[in-house]
């Protein structure tokens, strides 16, 4: 049965970011759905670590944020449905491209959300995330014969490791943390290297691909020196993929060395709904076929009153940790 509602619904719990490093949870209007429009409870939301620009509070950024921002990897149970809503259902669970997810209810287009078979039924799935993964995998040109390296294993890095053993790559992962390695074993990785010493990274590289470098690189941290080494570590007429999400500040680059080698150079960020829904979609598959395994990938939960916890968990890195979300 489609459910709308005729009068203005009770608020709503949500989280508001009232100032860096400071959460409030506030009670918020409920939204409610326009046309094609569908309002969903939350179930959970991932967060991300472009939440941690406007966590740490940027000179450009004014606070408050809106209530429930900026969670945009949600997923939950669709309660409300508007004018023109015929993709989806009330009772639905679906995961969804939003923007205010730290919050009991969020709203999406219709076309931004896909429904979740019922063996998702007590399983997170942060699509958004997933999909972030899959899209730049489809971009990397990892395939049989190509020897690729990870720079980072963390949620992205851990599910790119797996993408790219199953193509038939042959996968170096570099990571910081013995655990990050062990988990890209853990995934497929053919050799592991410590993040420790950027010569004796190259040598280690060099080592391994009989001088020539890695066809593929994907810098998946975020950093200066991540990306340095990233082209550092690329074959000559290899490609570069920039998959880590670069937001302290702008970025110093070897363009010499770059141009040296005539790298193609791959910024693998996505904006468009439709492409982001593509790989929402093929994440799924994934899931379900037990190729990529959510429940391995999401490490620690939070309760929404826990927020602050959960972005300070996303930026240090607790033992064991690569990806946190937020229930209400």
């Amino acid at each position: 049965m489609t459910v709308t509602f005729d009068a203005a619904p009770p608020p709503m719990r949500a989280a508001v970011i009232a100032a860096p490093g400071r959460v409030e949870i506030v009670q918020a209007p409920r939204p409610v759905p326009g046309v094609d429009e569908v309002c969903f409870r939350v179930e959970g939301c991932g967060v991300c670590a472009s939440n941690l620009g406007p966590w740490a509070g940027p000179p450009w950024q004014s606070f408050p944020l809106p209530p429930g921002a900026p969670g945009h990897e949600a997923w939950g149970m669709v309660e409300a449905v508007g004018p023109g809503v015929a993709a989806v259902k009330a009772g639905d669970r679906v995961a969804a491209l939003s923007q205010h997810g730290f919050a009991e209810f969020d709203i999406a287009h219709q076309d931004h959300l896909l429904v979740l078979p019922p063996g998702f039924a007590d399983r997170p799935f942060p699509g958004e995330p997933l999909a972030c993964a899959v899209n730049i995998f489809r971009r990397s040109g990892c395939g049989p014969g190509t020897t690729v390296a990870v720079i980072g294993v963390g949620f992205l890095g851990a599910a790119l490791v797996r993408l790219a053993h199953d193509a038939g790559a042959r996968v170096i992962a570099i990571s910081r943390r013995a655990e990050s390695l062990e988990l890209a074993r853990e995934m497929g990785a053919d050799e592991t290297v410590a993040m420790e010493d950027h010569d004796a990274i190259l040598a280690r590289v060099r080592d391994l691909t009989g001088g020539r470098g890695c066809d593929v690189v994907v810098e998946a941290v975020g950093k200066q020196w991540p990306l340095d080494l990233a082209g550092a570590i690329a074959a000559e007429r290899g490609r570069l993929v920039i998959a880590g999400y670069h937001q302290d500040g702008p970025r110093q680059v070897d363009m010499q060395g770059w141009n040296w080698k005539g790298l193609d150079v791959v910024n693998a960020h996505e904006r468009d709904p439709e492409v982001y829904m593509r790989g929402m979609r093929a994440a799924l598959a994934l899931a379900e076929s037990g190729r990529l395994d959510p429940l391995r990938l999401v490490t620690h939960t939070y309760p929404l009153e826990r927020l602050a916890d959960a972005l300070d968990a996303t930026r240090d890195k607790p033992p064991g940790f690569l990806k946190a979300v937020v229930t209400p």
